[in-house]
């Protein structure tokens, strides 16, 4: 069937398309959102862009430029709602009504209150304007952004590696490796899309990570994630690959006034950044002031990789939005190998961490079992609020803007 007798079918065909622009492009411009556009003319693709990154032409710019002349009477498919603002470019709205753009469908509204109301300028030039065409994938690409922009706190996902009876280890530590090649992939990949990486000063004990994303040869990917570690007190040795030059990347260690100076400076000297945070009633860093310094470093997204009690506190305090559960076919047993979440816990099923819009995947000979945390449950799920907290006399620029 032709576009012209099914046009539904022909837009979601070019939404989707942009959509696939923006999904690649996935890790490399934050804290900007990912976006992807493609321009339109007789029922053929004759441009597309994406956004490369802060300081970088908007998809949407990228898209015009190739098209050139052609643009006019076109039209415009974008996942994002076109900026209306000066940043380090100008408006993406503007350049849309002068290129002579005739329709825009675009997916989502920007959520953030500077860049946002592009929609409304070109509706106001004459430019017919479509909304919410391919907009739950693209809120879900761009999940990271929107909670940034409403809570000035990274998204936080849980990810940890288990046997079918929720052992991370053997009675005796042995953990490499629970999961196989392909599922360690995936979370190499994770880790490329994510802005910081976290880990308890247990694991970087028990484990001695390099907490680097990299490719199935090894290689380390262009974008490194900061490499956080949670260590109240001085525990993680100097020698820790962690702290270690070579790695590409940098690594930060959050701690608190219990930590020895001499200690403090010896993790300087190393070239690691050291930040003393307020201690929580257990003398442990306190996570919610942890997020809000990530925040003010416009951090909008983190991976906790563990320990259990890492994980375990993320969870009781209610600061995890996200799941990332690899199950491998094994059966470890034994009262005293570890899980991969410790802590208190609840007192009744009730205030557990419940998990909605499941996804289940088989990689390799594993599992990936995926969920985002149940807003309105107990005591143990996300405190995340709906409520912008973002105004206009706050820096962070939003949109596809520095």
């Amino acid at each position: 069937m032709s576009d012209a007798r099914n046009p539904e079918e022909a837009r979601s065909r070019f939404m989707a398309r942009a959509l696939e622009l923006a999904r690649a492009h996935l890790g490399e411009t934050s804290p900007n959102p990912t976006v992807g556009a493609i321009i339109v003319k007789n029922g053929r693709i004759i441009a597309e862009g994406w956004h490369r990154g802060p300081g970088q032409p908007h998809a949407e710019a990228m898209a015009l430029a190739e098209a050139g002349e052609a643009a006019r009477g076109a039209d415009l498919y974008v996942t994002l709602e076109p900026c209306d603002h000066y940043g380090r470019t100008p408006p993406c709205s503007l350049a849309i009504i002068r290129a002579g753009v005739a329709r825009v469908f675009y997916a989502t509204p920007d959520p953030n209150p500077v860049a946002g109301g592009g929609a409304a300028r070109m509706q106001a030039a004459g430019v017919e304007v479509h909304r919410g065409l391919g907009e739950e994938a693209a809120r879900e690409i761009n999940r990271f952004f929107f909670h940034y922009v409403r809570t000035r706190r990274p998204y936080v996902i849980a990810k940890f590696a288990a046997s079918l009876d929720g052992k991370i280890a053997t009675r005796t530590g042995d953990s490499q490796w629970i999961t196989g090649p392909e599922a360690r992939a995936r979370g190499h990949d994770l880790r490329r899309q994510v802005d910081a990486i976290l880990v308890g000063a247990g694991t970087a004990l028990a484990d001695d990570p390099q907490l680097t994303a990299r490719d199935s040869a090894g290689r380390p990917y262009p974008r490194q994630p900061l490499r956080i570690v949670l260590d109240s007190t001085g525990r993680a040795p100097l020698t820790a690959r962690l702290f270690q030059s070579d790695l590409p990347g940098r690594t930060l260690v959050a701690t608190t006034a219990a930590m020895p100076a001499t200690h403090r400076a010896a993790l300087k000297d190393l070239g690691v950044e050291v930040v003393t945070l307020p201690a929580d009633d257990q003398g442990r860093v306190a996570l919610p002031h942890l997020l809000a310094h990530l925040g003010r470093r416009q951090i909008t997204s983190l991976m906790v990789e563990g320990g259990g009690e890492v994980l375990g506190s993320f969870f009781e305090a209610g600061l995890v939005q996200e799941v990332w559960a690899f199950l491998a076919p094994l059966i470890i047993g034994g009262e005293d190998a570890p899980g991969p979440v410790r802590g208190l816990g609840p007192e009744r099923l009730a205030q557990a961490t419940r998990l909605v819009s499941l996804t289940l995947e088989q990689v390799g000979k594993d599992w990936l079992l995926r969920g985002k945390v149940e807003t309105s449950g107990g005591p143990f799920a996300s405190n995340s609020s709906d409520k912008p907290i973002l105004n206009n006399s706050q820096s962070f620029s939003g949109g596809e803007n520095p």
